[in-house]
């Protein structure tokens, strides 16, 4: 054996080392620089600068995610083996679907949009949620239900970096957006304790089910998927409420469209 070989086959070994629990909690905590706490969007919210369609569209848009929670950590249930994970894993469902006097973390935020000026009848219709939502929204559900219940538990932590953002929302807001009744911001004072007891549960888990250095990756990169889930949905509504580029802004008319299609089929008849 060359020392070159000796060499390489050492550094591929090394690179196959578990992290310690220290250093892998580390590696996670360090990919909340990808947060969409820090996309445009919400950079603009913080600093005031949101007119209130840009406040109502976020809002509008974010209730098609946060219906969406409960059947995520449903698939998460439905994958599970084990019972006591399943007991506590499912108060997560509780506190958004709520229950008995609790009304839910779902009912807070139709307070929320109904304190921005949106009904309730507007937000559950779900009509003007944007399809780069919808599609990744509906790409977090999927995998929660497709891969390891494991994986579906890590892509939760992005909850790591939630209680900073909830808390500008709760202190910008007032100062900078006056017309929005602050009765609706429960749903943030609520979800800072939620959260901080979910990540505390979640990185248990991850931290003790991703052993092995390709496991670890793995869940870096579970993670790391889940990060571009928050920060499309977020690029999706820069470009409609701020680029004033909505979906299908560009198509002709339906006049133009009818049009064209009467002429492609009059060329293709006569060829």
């Amino acid at each position: 054996m060359t020392a070159c070989t000796s060499s390489s086959e050492a550094r591929s070994h090394a690179d196959q080392t578990p992290w310690s629990r220290e250093e892998f909690e580390r590696q996670l905590r360090a990919l909340g620089r990808y947060y969409h706490f820090h996309h445009p969007y919400q950079r603009m919210m913080a600093d005031g600068q949101l007119n209130r369609e840009q406040m109502q569209g976020w809002v509008i848009n974010r209730y098609y995610y946060q219906i969406h929670i409960p059947l995520k950590d449903a698939a998460i249930l439905s994958n599970c083996p084990h019972r006591d994970l399943r007991r506590r894993w499912i108060q997560r469902i509780i506190d958004h679907d709520g229950r008995g006097d609790n009304a839910g973390g779902i009912e807070a935020w139709l307070r929320l949009g109904e304190a921005v000026g949106v009904s309730r009848a507007r937000m559950e219709s779900l009509d003007e949620v944007l399809p780069g939502v919808r599609f990744a929204v509906e790409a977090y559900l999927r995998f929660a239900q497709q891969h390891s219940w494991q994986e579906a538990v890590c892509s939760s932590l992005t909850e790591l970096f939630a209680p900073r953002a909830h808390r500008s929302r709760l202190d910008t807001w007032p100062k900078y957006y006056p017309w929005v009744d602050p009765a609706g911001l429960a749903y943030f004072e609520t979800r800072i304790g939620q959260a901080r007891e979910d990540v505390r549960h979640g990185l248990e888990v991850t931290l003790s089910e991703f052993r092995t250095r390709p496991e670890q990756e793995r869940a870096l990169a579970t993670l790391r998927f889940k990060l571009d889930v928050l920060w499309t949905m977020l690029d999706a509504m820069y470009l409609a409420y701020v680029i004033d580029m909505p979906p299908y802004q560009a198509i002709p008319t339906t006049e133009g469209v009818s049009e064209a299609v009467d002429s492609r089929a009059e060329a293709g008849a006569s060829a």
